[in-house]
């Protein structure tokens, strides 16, 4: 699926922003960075490199601000003395190369077909090498997670929990857009800013909350599906996933923080939901009977009276383990207090309207839960945070002009 979206997609990294076309010469200085000078070239090549992975918004200006980033990076690695290996360098552009179902030379080849130079990928590759053994020598001995730290983290012993800030994109899926909503996924998970993710969430998101941009309320990390929760955990602030399917749907996270939460949050053995099925999708006429029901019900039970002289299979009501609960239904449920509604889905083929409702959780009592997924978690979050912070001081202290 993924080569067929690079090769579909090849046509569009052979061009050239205006402006690196109309420079006065590929290979004179575009950009100085303290004495490292950034070419023309290097500009063309990294809009070219970012079209082959898809990214989307503005890549001139996303390449000139990563370039300028991987030559303070570099720089950093330089007074450090810190190098890459031949053996590294070829296992991380192999580990690269595989998050596209391909060999390195494969990709290589790739791109061979799209103009760009093997050493564009070499460099990219090497240089976040470089930065994470910058990260791990400045920073690693700074970071020591107690265990009263994944405590909290866990929301055990009556301590705190986590909660995240996301946002999200969620793009109805069957057997007919299938491949088209992968490809447009996959785009949108190399997004590279909040606000390119923004304006994706309100041009293709079906969720309610593609009106503000995706933006979703603090949520505590207990209430996502649990098959998504490890996949939060990893992710940084300002990251963006990879596509997550929802059975459904095809979701695309971005994290925006990460907080502990100031009283317990509860692991859940059971959620209780009702699903009243409205005809006819996603229609005026089914939404506007979606709000008239919202306004005369205030419990699950009062549903049973709702659909009173209708079909039984119309209503369900249930029980599940959060499991057991199909991803798209879970991850809205996340959104709810108890007796909260969303009509935000709807059947597989479109032609009802799915009221989901809220009816109750079950708190777990002794669940077993992953302290190492929560230690990773807490340990990258806490070197993400001094990676950026020390790259915004180099940034502060280095001398940049740009052409």
């Amino acid at each position: 699926m993924i080569q067929r979206t690079i090769a579909a997609y090849l046509g569009l990294c052979l061009l050239l922003s205006a402006t690196v076309v109309q420079a006065q010469g590929l290979f004179s200085p575009a950009i100085k960075v303290n004495d490292s000078v950034i070419t023309y070239f290097e500009i063309d090549q990294r809009i070219r490199f970012m079209q082959f992975i898809n990214r989307l918004g503005d890549l001139e200006t996303q390449a000139r601000e990563d370039l300028i980033d991987d030559r303070l990076r570099a720089q950093a690695a330089a007074e450090l003395g810190i190098t890459v290996t031949p053996e590294q360098l070829q296992a991380g552009m192999e580990e690269f190369a595989s998050r596209a179902n391909l060999k390195a030379d494969e990709a290589i080849a790739l791109m061979a077909q799209a103009q760009i130079d093997v050493q564009t990928y070499t460099d990219f590759v090497r240089n976040g090498l470089l930065w994470r053994g910058v990260v791990q020598s400045r920073f690693a001995g700074r970071v020591q997670i107690s265990e009263s730290e994944i405590d909290a983290a866990l929301g055990s012993g009556g301590q705190a929990g986590l909660r995240v800030l996301l946002s999200e994109i969620v793009i109805p899926m069957n057997q007919q857009n299938a491949a088209q909503v992968q490809d447009l996924a996959n785009r949108i998970s190399n997004l590279k800013s909040a606000a390119a993710f923004e304006d994706a969430a309100k041009r293709f998101s079906a969720a309610g909350t593609r009106a503000n941009g995706g933006r979703m309320q603090w949520l505590p990390i207990n209430n996502l599906p649990p098959a998504i929760q490890p996949v939060v955990l990893e992710m940084r602030p300002g990251e963006i996933s990879e596509p997550i399917p929802l059975g459904q749907a095809m979701a695309v996270l971005m994290m925006r923080g990460i907080d502990e939460m100031p009283v317990p949050v509860p692991r859940y053995s059971a959620i209780e939901y009702a699903i009243l099925r409205i005809a006819g999708g996603r229609s005026d006429a089914a939404l506007a009977s979606a709000a008239d029901i919202r306004a005369r019900v205030d419990t699950c039970d009062d549903l049973y009276a709702i659909n009173k002289g209708g079909p039984d299979e119309a209503l369900t009501v249930t029980a599940e383990q959060p499991s057991a609960i199909p991803r798209a239904i879970s991850l809205e449920l996340a959104k709810l207090d108890r007796h909260e509604v969303s009509t935000a889905l709807t059947s597989q083929d479109g032609s009802q309207l799915y009221f989901l409702m809220l009816c109750g959780r079950t708190a777990a009592l002794n669940d077993d839960v992953s302290r190492d997924e929560v230690l990773n978690a807490l340990r990258n979050r806490r070197l993400s945070s001094y990676s950026e912070g020390y790259l915004e001081q180099l940034r502060s202290e280095a001398v940049i002009v740009q052409q």
